[in-house]
C-alpha cells in the first residue's frame, strides 16, 4: 500500500507548522518510528521555512500574486521509503555549482547561534538523499527522501 498527500499552503509563517504536524500524524498513524519521523518533520520544517522565505517575489505573507501562490508540500510513503517535494514558485536556486559552494560556506561558517542560513544543510544531514532543483519559469523543488522504519506495534504495512 502507499499513501500520499499533497497540500497548497501559502507563504506564511503559520503554514509551516501546519504541513509539520500533518506529517507527523500521517507518520504516527502509519506506525512510522519516531525518530525517522522527527527527522523527516524537522528537514520539511526547514524546506517549508525557505519557502515562505525565498519562494515568491515580494515579501512572505504580502497580498501579493506570488504570496497568494504559496508554495506545495508533497509527500509519499511508498514501500519502506517516505519522500517529500516542498515547491514553490519564487526565483529558484542560484546555479547548482553555486548553491552547492553556498552549502559549503553555510557549514564552515554558520555560528551555533545565527537563527538562520543552515536550512538546506540540515536537510542534507537528516534525509537519506536530497535534490535542490529548479524548475524554469516556475520556482523551486527540495526532494528529500528517507528509508521508513517501523513500530512493533505499527497497524498499517506499507511493503
Amino acid at each position: 500500500m502507499s499513501i500520499w498527500w499533497s497540500l497548497h499552503l501559502r507563504r506564511e509563517a503559520a503554514s509551516v507548522p501546519l504541513a509539520r504536524r500533518l506529517l507527523l500524524g500521517a507518520m504516527e498513524t502509519a506506525g512510522v518510528d519516531p525518530d525517522i519521523s522527527f527527522d523527516l518533520s524537522v528537514a520539511l520544517s526547514e524546506a517549508c521555512a525557505n519557502a515562505v522565505e525565498h519562494g515568491g517575489y515580494g515579501e512572505p505573507g504580502a497580498a501579493s500574486e506570488s504570496a497568494a501562490m504559496g508554495f506545495r508540500v508533497t509527500a509519499f510513503l511508498d514501500g519502506e521509503r517516505c519522500r517529500i517535494e516542498v515547491t514553490d514558485s519564487g526565483p529558484g536556486f542560484p546555479s547548482r555549482r553555486g548553491r552547492r559552494a553556498a552549502a559549503h560556506q553555510v557549514r564552515r561558517q554558520a555560528s551555533p547561534s545565527a537563527e538562520s542560513g543552515r536550512g538546506l544543510c540540515l536537510i542534507e544531514e537528516l534525509a537519506d538523499h536530497v535534490d535542490f532543483c529548479n524548475r524554469p519559469g516556475r520556482g523551486a523543488m527540495v526532494r528529500f527522501d528517507k528509508v521508513l522504519k517501523w513500530r512493533e506495534d505499527a497497524l498499517l504495512s506499507l511493503g
